[in-house]
Parts: structure tokens; sequence; C-alpha cells
């Protein structure tokens, strides 16, 4: 079984020496392998090559379904995020080589009081009468602007751990649809 099609060794990120170098350069190896996993769509391959369903089995039932996350965006990653992020990204891949279709969509967690607080702190404010007077509406419009303050450096932190993780496919806690399955997650029978 192929499990990347699109690889080949003509492709490969290897700079084609015979031996290895006394004096290794592992940034570079890491960038290179980085540029040939997004050039080549070897995640996305990993999961185009594996069906949904299970021939005569139940539609998704070859699905193991992962949103990862949430961190909050409005903070900047620190190496408290590397271990979970590196059990969560194990958990994936482990499915994955057994043959389960696992799309690893990332998620943002972009409301609660680390929201609020991090907006009243942008808008220089320092109790609830100031939000009251600026509006409810008008100061979950500044929460909803500032979640995602940091968003490129997740994107690049994840990344550079060698993740595999879609954040173009992202969900954010503040859809009304992300709260909306919470809600039906719960009304399920136990």
């Amino acid at each position: 079984m192929t499990f990347y099609p699109k690889a080949s060794a003509s492709s490969s990120p290897s700079n084609g020496s015979a031996g290895v170098s006394a004096s290794v350069k592992f940034p570079e190896i890491e960038e290179r392998i980085l540029k040939y996993w997004d050039q080549d769509g070897t995640f996305q391959a990993s999961i185009d090559q594996r069906s949904a369903d299970v021939p005569g089995g139940e539609p998704g039932s070859n699905e193991f379904v992962f949103y990862d996350g949430p961190p909050f965006a409005n903070g900047l990653p620190h190496y408290g995020h590397l271990l979970t992020g590196y059990a969560k990204d194990l958990v994936g891949r482990y499915q994955t080589q057994r043959g389960k279709r696992v799309e690893r969509r990332f998620g943002w967690d972009t409301h609660g009081l680390p929201a609020e607080l991090e907006a009243m702190k942008q808008l220089g404010m320092t109790d609830k009468t100031q939000i009251e007077a600026m509006g409810i509406d008008k100061f979950n419009d500044a929460c909803r602007a500032s979640v995602m303050k940091y968003a490129d450096e997740w994107r690049s932190y994840v990344t550079r751990q060698a993740r595999w993780v879609d954040f173009d496919n992202d969900y954010k806690t503040l859809n009304v649809e992300y709260m909306e399955s919470v809600l039906w997650a719960f009304k399920q029978p136990a």
C-alpha cells in the first residue's frame, strides 16, 4: 500500500549525498523537510488516500474525528503547549497509520474570560462599568477582533513542531455552529 502517492524518489527531501555530514545543520534540514511536505501535499495525501467509509459499513465508519486545540489565539504559544501538541499529533498519526481517515482540524478558544480580559486590556478598560458604557455589542465586537491576534504565530509554531493540522478549515468556539454542536452532544443519551 502506498501511503503518500505524490512522493517519489526524485522529489525526496534528501540532498543526494552518500554520507552524513559531520556538521549537521538541523534548522536547514527541518526547513527542507517542511518545504517538501508543503510542496508535496504530504499531509493532505495522508487524508485523501483513505476513504471515510468502510465498504459495507456505516457512512463515516473509517473516520477518526480529531479536533485539535483549542488554545486561546489572543496569547502567544509557549513551551507548555509543546508537549501537549506532540501528544495530540501522536494520536492523529497513530490512527492514520491504522488506516483511519484523520482530518485533524485546528481549533481556537475564542470566548470566555481570557478573551474578555485581553479585549479590556487592549481598550484600556479596568472594570465592568466601562464595558457597559461602551455597549455590550461593541465590546463583543472588540473581543472577536482581538481573539485571533496571534494566529500567524500559532500557525508557525505548530508547523515548526512538524505537526500535521488543518489551519485552513479550523473551528472557533465563538462560531454558532460550534456552540450548537456542543449543546447537541450534551443532549445525546448516555
